[in-house]
């Protein structure tokens, strides 16, 4: 349960860093996994949240899966 260094050099950290502090960046893990010593291992990405227009299509699209989903089950 200790903390690790991250294994960038400091222009690395640096940069992650600065793109962290801008609104709408953040990190995401994407894989975890142990290498052959037994070591975890974790990729991580840097991420920029949805635009207004994105979250409108998205909220569409899950309307739409819920109202096909109603129908199947009414004429079931």
């Amino acid at each position: 349960m200790r903390e690790r260094k991250l294994l960038l050099n400091k222009r690395e950290i640096d940069r992650i860093y600065k793109q962290l502090d801008k609104k709408g960046f953040t990190s995401v893990p994407l894989k975890v996994y142990f290498n052959q010593r037994g070591k975890v291992k974790l990729e991580i990405a840097l991420c920029q949240g949805k635009q207004l227009y994105d979250k409108r299509q998205a909220i569409r699209e899950r309307d739409q899966q819920k109202e096909m989903a109603r129908a199947k089950k009414r004429f079931k």
